[in-house]
């Protein structure tokens, strides 16, 4: 009993480092506009933030597989999260552009690391039977940091200064410092095995497209979601106040999709879920550019979006780890630069057409031909794989 309860409360201080990390990455597009204005840049300028966060990720996750050779798991996670509370503290006092993205880079560095790390953690401390459903909780921060954590700090934040968004993640950061330290036991240290074996599986070509699969889906949909606040506030007519509650809409796509990817995954192949979730984001994206003035319906399609990229999630990361013997945790690692660098694509090419002074609804232009690249991308890997056992979180 008393295993029980150790391994619950280890399992919700990762699940806590998750939703700081979620309320970092996703927090930054529910005040978009703001900080803009407060930065004195414009909106598309202000979409580099998003960007340069996923960039600071796509550059920590290979780093840690050099770094954690040999060291303790739970030494790691504390330092993970002490770099994530430095840099959202860079953004509490960033005065300009461009230390706002250096502060956005640094606040990058710990998060594909993080859930690297903290998903190994999740499986030593639960039973084999139950490794599944501890690595769902610790994924579940993320969820919740939409759904709850984003909409009360994009409130705040509105009410008081957008300063107050990183300055909360700081906050949060802390607490999952002395939460990790108190109630996650010691289970060992990292690997310390050959570098060269944990690159072997790359040689082949299924990794790669799933990689593709990942990044081309994921910055599809960035590349109109990165610019979610002018697009309800501009172009569909909500007031700036109303975010919050858009939010909490976004944040419940978000975890219901991650709900029903895991819930059909026990009767679909993986392939196969991803296939439908993609196509759901590509319907989305498209109907979005004609649709986004209507109020209800573009609600509806940000749900919709939302609800592929998290229902999408599961059935990407099992995929991935099946194709990376021998490379576990960098193929884990790997899943998060694609998911990051797509972001960070997305939020590049979306933010083209108001360069060339087109409304912000043509963001949804680049992210049509993106999730079709991914669409492409599954099916070249449909083609050349071998039969997939079906996902179950069961």
């Amino acid at each position: 009993m008393t295993g029980s309860v150790t391994m619950k409360k280890s399992l919700v201080a990762l699940a806590f480092g998750t939703m700081g990390l979620g309320i970092a990455e996703f927090g930054m597009m529910s005040v978009l506009s703001v900080v803009a204005k407060g930065l004195d840049v414009s909106v598309s300028e202000a979409g580099h933030f998003v960007s340069s966060y996923a960039l600071g990720v796509c550059a920590g996750a290979p780093a840690l597989v050099f770094l954690a050779q040999g060291r303790p798991l739970k030494k790691l996670l504390i330092m993970l999260m002490i770099l994530m509370c430095f840099g959202n503290f860079m953004a509490v006092i960033a005065p300009n552009y461009g230390f706002m993205l250096a502060a956005r880079f640094v606040s990058g560095l710990p998060h594909g690391g993080f859930f690297g790390v903290a998903g190994i953690v999740a499986k030593k401390l639960a039973p084999p039977d139950k490794q599944v459903e501890a690595m769902a909780v610790m994924i579940s921060g993320m969820t919740f940091a939409n759904l709850v954590g984003i909409p009360i700090a994009s409130y705040i934040t509105h009410i008081v200064t957008w300063h107050m968004l990183f300055a909360l993640v700081v906050v949060w950061g802390i607490f999952t410092v002395y939460a990790v330290g108190k109630w996650i036991p010691d289970v060992g240290r990292a690997s310390s095995g050959s570098l060269a074996s944990q690159f072997r599986f790359l040689k082949k070509p299924q990794p790669w497209l799933l990689l593709a699969t990942i990044m081309f889906g994921n910055g599809g949909l960035f590349c109109w979601y990165s610019y979610i606040n002018p697009i309800m506030i501009d172009v569909a007519g909500f007031k700036s106040y109303s975010m919050a509650g858009i939010m909490i809409i976004a944040g419940l796509g978000m975890v219901l999709g991650n709900y029903a990817g895991g819930r059909l995954s026990g009767r679909v192949s993986p392939v196969c879920l991803t296939t439908c979730m993609i196509a759901l984001m590509f319907a989305a994206s498209l109907l979005m550019f004609f649709l986004a003035s209507q109020a209800c319906l573009a609600l509806c399609l940000m749900f919709a979006g939302v609800f592929g990229l998290f229902g999408v999630s599961g059935p990407e990361q099992y995929l991935i780890i099946e194709n990376s013997p021998g490379g576990e945790i960098l193929g884990a690692s790997s899943a998060q630069i694609a998911f990051n660098l797509g972001n960070a694509l997305g939020a590049y090419l979306g933010g083209l057409p108001m360069v060339f002074g087109r409304s912000v609804e043509y963001s949804a232009l680049p992210g049509v031909f993106l999730t079709l690249l991914s669409l492409l991308a599954i099916y070249f890997f449909r083609r050349t794989a071998q039969p997939s056992k079906k996902f179950s979180q069961d």
